[in-house]
């Protein structure tokens, strides 16, 4: 799945074609731009300012207002997080770790419950995230599909109700056009008031489509792709627009542009049954796409030229609903740098520390191949790179083999051996402007360079228990003073040379006075874990490099005062080097006592308090109430509709003589559908046999008037199927003799479709058939009647993708104020055995300290033998589905905001068991994910009720 979904941008991302730029705020650029631009600062942090700005380009990098800009970007997706409040969270952990811009998707079916109708409030509500991004200033790439397949969204992101129309997708087929424009025109007015090209916000560039199966080089891609351009540009998008494959612009021009990996992959999806992680879920995706996988991944990127980088995903989050595709379960965790529960995770280092170092080193956003360097050992390869204005040699080093590597490189001015770790990669520079000196070189890879205050400050990390060395040249010895028990030095012949053991002690400091420069410099070393705790911020009165604590998330100077903003997760120190003129410092709008220390800095008196123990109720009270009326022969169906249609435009055929029973042509899109059939007597029906079409997982259940016939389940894939978006099958049950009797008869079937395919292949198999295909009878034929019945129509607040067609969803059984005091009391584990639907409903309340950020989660246990799955609604939310057998999830994310942290909440499972074992569940149980003293003012998700 990885390869198909994400990796091709490693084949294609890195296409380098001419950028047009066009409308008031774009300048021509290209061969009609400025034909060079040297090496200099990066443009300001970004904002919403109200000012016209210019994009433009060399093949080097972006320009922005004739600067350089490397492009750094983690992906995020607020419709995976719904909670509107939340995304400022991750927003500012996102730009703490290292990123400067923000890659967000806007799925067509989150937005469009029928065609025509677009929803944008709530939490769909594209203008606030737009604005809250432009407030923590990150540049946005704004990728509004049509198609995303790339996000594992049901139907690759398109709506429900286009399975259900004509017309060839991703094409110019103009029925489909017709529907993408309109799509297009609702995203692009609120696009539009969000361009930084106008200043109205900091949307810097625009992605259409996904995945390239949609090739530009084709002539009816081109064509395609080239009326996606052109609308953008109708609708008065004059940011740079470019597809999924990295290709710029008008798709040809030759002009040259800056290479771009539009998604670098920082993790990946675990299918149904974990055949990626082994079953294990994505603590084990996590550990395959480590630290030291994405050091390898990013310094390769760098050292192929790219300099507009979006990893994908940063942050992953919940596919709550029936938002994910087919293939996928509930979590979308991804094995991302910030975990689902919002956590940072160790990972974060090798993108904070690759961000931070492009952001302060200018050299970086100009660099030509240099002649080859071989090191002695050659199990380590390296890539040679130099910028041709300041003459900075760059050298990526990758080590692939299975043991740490420590090499000589001649040839390079690296005087003394550099370690790679297993499987991991490093940079290192020689020639390096450091503030007003110059770096020789360095064993460890430089994180930081910047000017605080009155002194120049220089950062370089590496892994614990390596040595770092650096060298300066100096034609005058400096007073070298060691701040930290762990630093050694030595002056010799113009050269001062600093060797740091590290992971020892935290953060090692080393204060450098005079000497070639009358300006100090503090060099500071730190390995992983401690970089981790380090946060540069930009404010308008300079640069604010903050240590200690678990998160900084702003800074404000007001007078001689630094108000720090950020989250604490354990009991810490807090250090901070500040622009001149600052004396003091409050944390969380708390004074804090500081000395100025030898370093130049602030330094704490004592220490900061640690997260306080955050204690979960354990959920009690259940009640129960089995549901699926829909089964027994008296139900009244007349209010369903009629299965009268007799073509369809899905890609699977309709069966001979009809009729069309799918879901999707009846309106029914998301969730379980029942059907029910009316025929004249059983009398020589020896069987019943029930085609099917489902996603990933799929489920039937079928009643002869009310008395089960027994279930059919789709297989877990496995690592050969794992791809597969469409399972198809025919279910067949043996009718008891004594069932066969004169009329008449009710045959009713339930199905869970799971979600539709996508079209990574351009080829309508979003269109594939969901729900009951055909019906036939052994014995004798029958001639049935049809009616279906799938989900009401889409909650008003929660949208189209949170509810199916079962009884209880209909009913509201899953909703805050429903009135089940009638319902009998419930313990788990259950040990009935039973084929259908069973609901549970218990209220829990939580009493979590207003300035604590707690991340809680349902975990459901129970013994792997049990066939049954269940539908987790909090708050009416529906937040995913577990499937005890096959797995691997088991514990789920509850948002705050949707979850009341301080309140009562709801929680209502409906149990879908086919009758073969013990219908469960044994443990449900509340578990705390992570807890921080600090986060953000989240506010309370509307949750409407009966």
């Amino acid at each position: 799945m990885e390869l198909s979904r994400r990796t091709f941008t490693a084949l294609a991302g890195t296409a380098a074609l001419g950028l047009a730029l066009a409308g008031s705020g774009g300048a021509a650029t290209g061969t009609h731009g400025p034909r060079d631009v040297p090496t200099g600062p990066p443009p300001p942090p970004p904002s919403a300012d109200g000012k016209r700005h210019h994009i433009g380009h060399d093949r080097y990098s972006l320009l922005v207002d004739g600067r350089r800009l490397v492009l750094w970007s983690g992906e995020m997706h607020p419709f995976r997080l719904p909670s509107p409040s939340l995304w400022r969270d991750v927003l500012q952990k996102l730009r703490a770790g290292g990123c400067n811009a923000v890659s967000v998707p806007v799925p067509w079916n989150h937005h469009s419950p029928a065609p025509g109708q677009y929803d944008f409030t709530g939490v769909r509500d594209l203008d606030l995230f737009l604005t809250t991004a432009a407030e923590e200033r990150l540049y946005v790439i704004l990728r509004p599909g049509p198609y995303l397949g790339s996000a594992d969204l049901d139907a690759g992101g398109f709506p429900g109700w286009l399975t259900a129309t004509g017309g060839r997708a991703r094409t110019t087929d103009p029925e489909y056009l017709r529907h993408v424009d309109a799509w297009l025109s609702a995203v692009n007015r609120i696009a539009v008031r969000h361009l930084f090209t106008a200043g109205g916000g900091t949307v810097l560039l625009y992605q259409f489509e996904d995945g390239i199966e949609v090739l530009a080089d084709d002539p009816a891609g081109r064509a395609y792709l080239t009326h996606l351009y052109d609308k953008a540009r109708a609708d008065r998008i004059d940011v740079p627009l470019f597809h999924a494959d990295g290709r710029f612009g008008d798709l040809g021009t030759g002009r040259q542009a800056p290479r771009v990996l539009a998604g670098a992959a920082g993790g990946a999806a675990d299918p149904w049954g974990g055949a990626a992680s082994g079953g294990k879920g994505y603590a084990e995706v996590r550990r395959a796409y480590d630290a030291a996988r994405e050091r390898r991944d990013h310094l390769a990127s760098l050292a192929d030229g790219v300099t507009v980088h979006n990893v994908r995903v940063a942050f992953g989050g919940t596919s709550w609903g029936w938002l994910p595709s087919p293939g996928v379960y509930t979590s979308y965790d991804h094995g991302a740098a910030i975990d689902e529960g919002r956590r940072p995770t160790p990972k974060l280092a090798a993108l904070q520390q690759l961000g931070h170092l492009l952001r302060t080193v200018p050299d970086l956003a100009r660099l030509d191949p240099a002649r080859e360097v071989r090191a002695e050992d050659d199990r380590l390869r390296v890539r040679h790179l130099a910028n041709p204005d300041t003459g900075a040699q760059v050298y990526v080093l990758h080590n692939d083999s299975g043991e740490p590597v420590e090499s000589m490189l001649p040839g390079t001015g690296v005087d003394v051996p550099v370690t790679v770790g297993a499987r991991d990669a490093k940079l290192l520079a020689t020639g390096l402007a450091l503030g007003r000196r110059r770096l020789a070189y360095t064993t460890a890879q430089p994180m930081l360079n910047t000017t605080v205050g009155r002194q120049d400050i220089a950062l370089f990390t590496g892994r614990s228990g390596e040595t770092a060395q650096v060298a300066l040249d100096c034609d005058t010895e400096p007073l070298t003073y060691r701040l930290d028990d762990e630093p050694g030095w030595s002056y010799d012949r113009g050269r001062l040379n600093v060797v740091v053991p590290l992971g020892v002690g935290g953060l090692s400091r080393v204060l450098l006075v005079g000497g070639d420069s009358e300006t100090p410099m503090v060099l500071l070393f730190a390995d992983d874990a401690t970089a981790l705790r380090l946060w540069p911020y930009e404010t308008p009165s300079g640069p604010v490099l903050v240590y200690g604590p678990a998160l900084l998330r702003s800074v404000t100077l007001r007078g001689s005062t630094a108000h720090l903003v950020g989250d604490l997760v354990g009991e810490t120190g807090l250090e901070v080097w500040a622009p001149r003129g600052i004396t003091a410092v409050t944390w969380n709008g708390r004074p804090v006592r500081t000395r100025v220390s030898r370093a130049g800095s602030l330094l704490m008196e004592g220490l900061l308090p640690g997260a306080p123990e955050v204690r979960l109720p354990a959920l009690e009270g259940w009640r129960r109430r089995a549901e699926n009326p829909e089964s027994e022969a008296g139900f009244d169906d007349s209010a369903w509709p009629a299965a009268g249609l007799a073509s369809s435009h899905s890609t699977t055929p309709v069966p001979g003589g009809g009729p069309v029973l799918f879901a999707d042509d009846h309106g029914f899109h998301y969730g379980d559908v029942w059907y029910r059939g009316r025929f004249a007597d059983t009398r020589g029906v020896t069987s019943v046999s029930l085609s099917y079409s489902t996603g990933t997982q799929g489920l039937l259940m079928a009643w002869l008037d009310g008395r089960p016939l027994g279930a059919h389940r789709m297989p877990a894939p496995d690592e050969d199927t794992a791809r597969r978006g469409t399972w198809t099958a025919t279910a067949s049950f043996d009718v008891p003799e004594e069932w066969r009797e004169r009329g008449p008869h009710v045959l009713s079937v339930l199905v869970r479709p799971m979600q539709h395919d996508g079209d990574e292949r351009a080829k309508n198999t979003h269109k594939a058939a969901r729900g009951l295909v055909s019906a036939r009878f052994g014995g004798a034929s029958r001639d049935v009647e049809w009616r279906i019945r799938g989900a009401a129509a889409p909650d008003r607040v929660r949208g189209p993708l949170n509810n199916g067609g079962l009884y209880g969803e209909r009913e509201g059984w899953h909703l805050p104020g429903f009135d089940d005091r009638e319902w009998p009391g419930a313990e788990f584990p259950r040990e009935e055995r039973r084929q259908g639907v069973t609901w549970y409903r218990t209220d829990f309340r939580l009493d979590v300290d207003a300035d604590v950020d707690a991340s809680v989660g349902l975990t459901i246990d129970d013994d792997p033998e049990r066939a049954y799955r269940v539908q987790i609604f909090l708050n009416g939310w529906n937040m995913g589905q577990y499937i005890n057998d096959v797995g691997p999830q088991h514990t789920f994310v509850l948002p705050n905001g949707i979850l009341r942290t301080q309140g009562t909440n709801t929680l209502a499972l409906a149990v879908l068991s086919d009758g073969t074992t013990p219908s469960g569940p044994r443990d449900v149980r509340l578990t705390l994910l992570g807890a921080a003293l600090g986060g953000v003012p989240v506010e309370a998700v509307d949750s409407p009720g009966r």
